[in-house]
């Protein structure tokens, strides 16, 4: 007997009601508010430099200082919120967001300005976890879910693209410091209406912490990424022998940081290894085509924001399709098939040449991109997060975002790598874009073969069946 795990629980979503709709508000408008940090400064990187003295080779650190402690501590912040509260590390996250904007927003020299960035990457790390926890536990597994991990991803998707639009826009007309500065308001009106909007929720029972697995994991994750960014094989061989000390101490645990049994469930397997395709091509596709915009047509960070966010904007609309695409056709047919749409809509950027016609190839093609992208986002995110019980929800989400946060953090510095080994920028560009292809298009064959129906062990387990029918049992 087999179970059609490509079919997750479906069903017709409920209507939100108007407190489900505030919590809809608060939860996606920080996750969106985060992605946006991520890129916001991307387009205006020369202009911040020269606002605090940075040199132009260590510009890159700007976005290595927020990704860093964001992929590092995010496992960690996830299971701290299913043992000490996921309200209270959301709330967490979001004062220290508020501190660390307004102190690289006020930041004077290099110091101020990467200190900042690190500390709104570590509270990434503390808010992404726990705002989808705290979605995936107040909305019931099934259709209404979906619905509501469709909004999630569009807009973290979204997001990644308009902190372009964005951080153009605030560039040109007012300062860098307002890219900074503007996460304020929000993050204050977020801390005011979650108290009153979402209650506190905890696994009853001693609070146990896997200290040396969480040591273990935060240092291997934090030396592999910095082995990526600085091209470090010291800190690479270091990360890799942590990462497996931290696999052996999860083997013998009692209080595992992440239980080896959900690490081992198909769905949790191939779902994250999606999500570390996804976002690591998409962000290098994307930071390759700002080079192109910038450095091989010369438009400047307005120009360049405008041909990232218009399509961005659309695109946001295939998250509520994506979760429908799931009840209907399951996440097995839609996960590869979002892969393939991001990766052929690259194929012809490959063969851009250094004219501005080009631009009537690129905007459609990001478009048609950050479709597939967005749909991609959807499924993986049900996939990893589904047919677990509520006190494993901070795990699996810190999972899936730990996956997001260590793929977007390396997929740039491998694409650029690739592109060094060209003497033309655009030759390497596209060297790198057509590399892109060729890994995405393998990813996508591979996913759908391992997330093929397996036999139904349900009734050997403690498994109920619904969970196991997500979990590819």
């Amino acid at each position: 007997m087999t179970t059609d795990n490509a079919r997750p629980p479906t069903g017709k979503p409920t209507r939100f009601t108007g407190r489900q709709r505030l919590i809809l508000l608060v939860l996606l408008g920080a996750g969106f508010m985060l992605s946006v940090d991520f890129s916001i400064l991307n387009v205006a990187l020369p202009k911040v430099g020269d606002g605090v003295g940075l040199s132009r080779a260590a510009l890159p650190w700007i976005a290595s200082a927020y990704a860093l402690p964001a992929a590092g501590f995010t496992l960690l912040c996830g299971r701290l919120g299913d043992l000490f509260g996921r309200r209270r590390l959301f709330l967490a996250g979001t004062v220290l967001l508020t501190a660390a904007s307004l102190l690289g927003g006020l930041a004077t020299n290099p110091a101020m300005l990467l200190t900042g960035r690190a500390l709104q990457g570590l509270s990434t790390a503390l808010t992404i976890p726990a705002s989808l926890s705290l979605l995936t536990t107040t909305f019931r597994e099934g259709a209404t879910r979906d619905r509501v991990l469709g909004f999630n991803g569009a807009l973290l998707s979204g997001g990644f693209t308009i902190g372009a639009l964005v951080g153009g826009t605030l560039v040109s007309l007012l300062s860098w410091r307002s890219a900074f500065l503007i996460n304020v308001p929000v993050a204050v009106a977020i801390l005011a209406l979650t108290p009153f909007l979402i209650s506190e929720s905890r696994v009853p029972g001693r609070v146990r912490l896997d200290v040396p697995g969480a040591v273990t994991v935060t240092g291997g994750l934090l030396a592999a990424v910095y082995a990526v960014i600085e091209k470090d094989i010291f800190a690479g061989a270091a990360g890799a022998l942590l990462l497996m000390a931290f696999w052996l101490i999860e083997l013998r645990s009692p209080a595992a940081l992440a239980p080896v049994r959900i690490l081992r469930r198909p769905t949790v397997r191939w779902g994250n290894y999606a999500g570390l395709v996804v976002f690591s091509m998409e962000t290098s596709m994307i930071f390759m085509m700002t080079l192109y915009l910038q450095n091989v047509l010369g438009l400047g960070p307005l120009a360049t924001g405008l041909v990232f966010g218009v399509p961005g904007l659309a695109a946001v609309l295939a998250g509520p399709v994506a979760g429908r695409l799931i009840g209907r056709r399951g996440y097995r047919t839609v996960l590869p098939l979002g892969l393939a749409v991001q990766t052929l809509a690259t194929i012809p950027l490959i063969f851009l040449g250094s004219g501005r016609i080009g631009l009537a190839v690129l905007v459609p093609a990001l478009l048609i991109s950050f479709f597939g992208h967005v749909t991609s986002i959807v499924a993986y995110t049900v996939i990893g997060t589904s047919g677990l019980p509520n006190g494993e929800q901070g795990l699996a989400t810190g999972l899936t975002t730990m996956t997001q946060n260590v793929a977007i953090t390396i997929g740039i510095p491998i694409m650029s790598a690739i592109a060094a080994t060209r003497v033309s920028e655009l030759n390497g560009i596209h060297l790198a874009l057509t590399v892109n292809v060729l890994f995405t298009l393998a990813s996508a064959a591979l996913v759908w073969i391992g997330l093929r129906p397996r036999p139904d062990h349900s009734a050997a387990t403690s498994t109920p069946p619904a969970a196991a029918e997500v979990q590819g049992y």
